[in-house]
């Protein structure tokens, strides 16, 4: 790596500034956080300015907040982003951790469809496929990312009246059931699912975020029964969780929905 040139440092940790607190800072603000010199700070800011970096906020003389040109560095930045890549390389970072199956799943109608998997170390594990597409109300990450939508969409989506296919005899096949599944699961944050859609295996999931903070995908960890508990569920949960939050921050989410 060549030298960092201090000048860039500097603007750069102004900009970065921005991203905590109500987003507007004024010059003495940035000169206390930063301890830099009155001189420096202005010249900087006036440079920020001027190429639109920053922008003065009307209402608040003295104040400034990120400008235009932040905004499409970042809304580029997020068209290039690949949740399957993304998801993979996060998959990959907890499947490391834990030893056992991870997958990314999106929710498609009343199906989840897996984009991303990386396979458990050990000898007995989940047998699945990325694309692979099952029934929402079977899975943990359907269950999850159904628990997300409003409810209008869910009713639209699993009617009172409706039917639900079972996978094995442990699958809920009654609307209402599921219904109150996933108002438990609101309240939790996490999803666990128990031999629903293989009777040998066992899921947690948690929410992926977008930058908007919207729900667009969840994070899995499948365990067959043989070693699956209720302590292994709980310490899966913690796991399923900080990685959904490493995928959402990937994915340009900042802080709490």
């Amino acid at each position: 790596m060549g030298r960092l040139v201090p000048a860039v440092t500097r603007a750069l940790d102004i900009l970065e500034l921005f991203l905590d607190g109500d987003g507007t800072l004024s010059a003495p603000d940035i000169t206390r956080r930063l301890g830099l010199p009155r001189t420096s700070v202005h010249e900087l800011v006036s440079t920020l300015v001027a190429r639109n970096y920053l922008a003065h906020v009307p209402e608040q003389p003295g104040r400034f907040r990120l400008g235009v040109r932040a905004y499409q560095l970042g809304s580029r930045y997020a068209e290039q982003l690949d949740l399957a890549a993304e998801g993979q390389r996060v998959a990959r970072e907890v499947a490391e951790t834990c030893g056992e199956t991870v997958h990314i799943a999106l929710l498609e109608g009343t199906d989840v469809i897996y984009v991303a998997k990386v396979d458990s170390t050990h000898a007995v594990r989940m047998v699945s496929a990325a694309g692979r597409r099952l029934p929402a109300h079977c899975t943990a990450v359907g269950k999850m990312l159904l628990a997300s939508l409003p409810e209008a969409a869910l009713a639209e989506r699993i009617p009172a009246d409706g039917e639900l296919t079972a996978m094995t005899e442990h699958s809920v096949t009654s609307p209402a059931e599921l219904h109150t599944q996933l108002a438990l699961i609101r309240d939790r944050g996490v999803a666990v699912e128990q031999r629903e859609s293989n009777p040998d295996v066992s899921c947690v999931a948690a929410p992926v975020r977008d930058r908007a903070g919207r729900v667009v995908a969840a994070l899995s960890v499948s365990v067959p029964m043989i070693r699956w508990s209720e302590e292994r569920c709980a310490e899966l949960a913690g796991l399923a969780r900080k990685g959904a939050d490493e995928l959402s921050a990937r994915l340009g989410h900042r802080g709490q929905p």
